[in-house]
């Protein structure tokens, strides 16, 4: 789709003209739920922070700066929502201190020997304060400064959360490799 083609939707969407909502989302689903369920923990929650992200696009749509791509200011706003709704769920919880952090034992390069798919199972099943803060500082690139304001959590605990996440991983796909190669 080209970058024009994209441009006449989103104008249609300042308009609010339901046909080029409903082409706006059908060509960003995907993406939308990719995004979406790296940060919850069943398609059902997906389904929902990827619907109320759209709407809050569709609202806002007019804030949106055409000279830009769409794209990321659209994984921005699922992204918040997704943080919103972990929020409103209760489920993130203060996890360990950074100095509890500091024993996990050194890091092999496994990861390659897994597949896409498995890996972001194996990610589904961290706790979600691990996987929030995983999928925010290491797939969408947020600093732990950012990570800590948006969550409500110190600097510390963002670094704590993220450092158990990455070891958490690397013991399931080591578990994951026994299993497949045993």
């Amino acid at each position: 789709m080209t970058e024009v083609h994209i441009k006449t939707i989103l104008a249609g969407c300042r308009r609010k003209d339901r046909a080029s909502q409903q082409a706006l989302y059908k060509l960003y689903y995907s993406y939308g739920m990719a995004v979406c369920f790296r940060y919850v923990e069943s398609e059902q929650e997906a389904i929902s922070v990827l619907n109320e992200g759209f709407l809050k696009v569709f609202l806002n749509i007019k804030k949106f700066d055409d000279s830009m791509p769409f794209k990321p200011w659209f994984r921005k706003i699922l992204v918040n929502t997704a943080i919103n709704h972990i929020k409103k769920q209760k489920k993130f919880k203060l996890e360990v201190s950074m100095e509890a952090a500091k024993d996990i034992p050194g890091r092999e390069d496994i990861l390659s020997r897994i597949s896409y798919r498995e890996l972001m199972e194996t990610i589904q099943s961290l706790s979600t304060a691990y996987r929030t803060v995983f999928n925010m500082y290491v797939i969408d690139g947020f600093k732990h400064e950012e990570i800590a304001q948006k969550l409500g959590i110190t600097v510390s605990t963002s670094k704590s959360n993220l450092t158990r996440a990455r070891a958490r991983l690397q013991e399931l796909v080591r578990q994951k490799l026994k299993t497949k190669y045993a």
